[in-house]
């Protein structure tokens, strides 16, 4: 019969999850104190980070392996990662969100991912990744009386997570249920001052700023897909960050991507 693994107490707090330390009080003299243990913290962001529905395509994402030599005479991607870094530096001081803005493939996934995992394991923030397609379809299927869960059930996580990703928003074609459905999740989350990270393939401009070639070739703006009052709400829930560059995924296909 194999026996049983001994578990190691942490050496700093005996397993209790707290730890005494000392801090000068207002006369400078030494005080003891009680505080989280690191072995408490890293159990935290663990399960926070498990909860967080981070893609497998993305578990990966960090601010230390986002690739900003291939940027050129163009430090977007530079520019792009100091601010989310800073963003993360700021938390929860400044609550504003992130919205990032770009072509395919310049890393605006694995930025939002990154910044997400920074606060997790930093600030222990609970985060919630969602793509905006799967999030819709989910939606979509509450409906479906065979299906034993309901709208609420869907969104409710969406709206109370402290910091939710939404990537890809505006990749379904618009209509007048989209369009209600996130104004709901963005009003939602705008009231209650809950801090919202975007991704977009679409640049953010008004609807129909598009004209001249582009409009002949059916390029839509971030107006175009969500509606101008929540491209305006937007402005207000997050900071725009544009990232400019080549496609990552067809330019560079290395065992570096997964």
């Amino acid at each position: 019969m194999s026996q049983p693994v001994q578990q190691t107490a942490c050496a700093l707090c005996g397993g209790s999850g707290w730890k005494e330390v000392s801090r000068p009080d207002t006369g400078g003299r030494a005080v003891k104190a009680v505080t989280k243990c690191e072995c408490a913290l890293a159990s935290r962001a663990d399960r926070l980070l498990a909860a967080a529905r981070i893609p497998a395509r993305y578990q990966h994402c960090e601010f230390s392996n986002y690739d900003t030599h291939i940027e050129g005479k163009d430090h977007s991607l530079s520019a792009a990662l100091l601010a989310a870094q800073k963003f993360v530096e700021e938390y929860p001081v400044e609550r504003a969100g992130l919205l990032f803005t770009g072509g395919i493939g310049v890393g605006k996934t694995h930025l939002a991912v990154s910044a997400i995992r920074a606060l997790i394991s930093t600030k222990g923030a609970q985060c919630l990744f969602y793509d905006y397609r799967e999030l819709l379809k989910q939606i979509q299927n509450s409906y479906n009386a065979s299906v034993q869960i309901t709208e609420m059930d869907v969104l409710r996580p969406v709206f109370e997570a402290e910091v939710l990703v939404l990537d890809e928003l505006g990749a379904v074609k618009p209509t007048e249920w989209v369009w209600d459905t996130v104004s709901h999740i963005l009003n939602t989350r705008y009231n209650d001052e809950r801090t919202t990270i975007i991704t977009t393939n679409f640049d953010d401009l008004p609807a129909g700023a598009v004209s001249g070639a582009r409009a002949a070739a059916r390029q839509e703006t971030l107006g175009d897909r969500i509606g101008e009052r929540m491209r305006s709400r937007l402005h207000e829930m997050c900071r725009n960050i544009e990232i400019r560059g080549e496609d990552f995924r067809t330019k560079f296909k290395s065992a570096n991507y997964r």
